[in-house]
């Protein structure tokens, strides 16, 4: 059996929201075993990405400037801006409207990874659920023992996220959405 059919989301991001009307700013933080050098690679680097974002990457997200992203199973790609780089500290893009900022914070060989992302309240669960399995993925990547992305409509069969977007609607106070609402 391979370490993807095995891999079962755990509840080891710390997670919170923070509101502002429709709008709501999910908050993910994680202490990762690796430095910030190795996490910012897989966090801005096309090829680091297609094994582990719910998107692909056209360039460089680390750099100042305007890249194309394609989520994971939609045709068009989005223009997305890179309006802050400071590597390996500070990530800051909007793509599609919606601002995402990355913190990475060193300690002692390690990173505190702390991902800020805006989401539509009435899909701040799904979207927590899909942000914690990537993460997951990420993390398995940078430990050396990838499994391959679980993103887009095939996260959202996956039992896993099913469970998890129950679990965080009911931590966020919100009804489990449904798709297209």
């Amino acid at each position: 059996m391979s370490d993807r059919e095995t891999y079962a989301p755990g509840l080891a991001n710390v997670a919170q929201v923070r509101k502002d009307g429709e709008i709501w700013t999910l908050v993910l933080v994680k202490e990762l075993r690796h430095p910030p050098e190795k996490v910012w690679r897989a966090l801005t680097e096309p090829t680091h990405l297609r094994e582990w974002a719910p998107f692909d990457a056209s360039g460089d997200l680390g750099k100042v400037g305007t890249v194309n992203v394609t989520g994971v199973g939609t045709p068009a790609p989005i223009e997305t801006r890179v309006t802050r780089a400071d590597p390996p500290k500070v990530l800051e893009y909007t793509s599609g409207g919606n601002d995402m900022r990355w913190e990475l914070e060193a300690r002692g060989g390690g990173t505190r990874r702390t991902l800020w992302a805006i989401i539509d309240r009435r899909f701040i669960s799904m979207g927590a659920a899909g942000w914690h399995i990537a993460l997951d993925v990420l993390e398995r990547l940078l430990d050396g023992t990838p499994i391959g992305r679980i993103a887009g409509a095939a996260a959202m069969q996956f039992d896993g996220w099913q469970r998890l977007n129950a679990e965080y609607a009911q931590q966020f106070g919100v009804e489990l959405p449904t798709w297209g609402s």
